[in-house]
């Protein structure tokens, strides 16, 4: 028998990436600003040091996406990010997704699920996913 599902909920994906943002980005942030760097005026004068923080960040959401379809925070919400078939994508379409997010946020890319049925923003058009829930 097959599980349904239908469409998360937009409140549930914000909920979902602000707890991602407190189990996976902080730790990460805190390490780089007071043990591999001198404090936090470093970190905001270091570029490179931004930039691996939230390519570090990307590679280990993805990993969670590749392997359970949900991260800690999607996990707590009881979501999934899955392909168009209802599948568990491989690593690089989550990291690609994750990128676009990136830069679709600069553009506004993460406004365009309020305009949609399908409250699919511009990052899970171009990687071909959907956010679901268990119905």
């Amino acid at each position: 028998m097959a599980t349904k599902a239908s469409l998360a909920p937009i409140i549930k994906r914000f909920k979902a990436f602000i707890i991602d943002l407190f189990l996976i980005a902080v730790p990460i942030l805190y390490v780089t600003t007071y043990i591999v760097l001198d404090g936090k005026d470093d970190f905001q004068n270091n570029q490179i040091a931004i930039f691996s923080v939230w390519a570090v960040f990307g590679v280990i959401q993805s990993a969670f996406f590749a392997f359970k379809a949900q991260s800690p925070g999607y996990k707590a919400q009881q979501i999934y990010c899955v392909n168009l078939h209802g599948k568990t994508a491989n690593f690089l379409i989550y990291l690609f997704r994750y990128f676009m997010f990136v830069f679709g946020f600069i553009i506004g890319g993460s406004i365009l699920c309020f305009f949609r049925k399908d409250k699919r923003n511009l990052h899970d058009l171009l990687s071909d996913t959907l956010v679901v829930q268990k119905s």
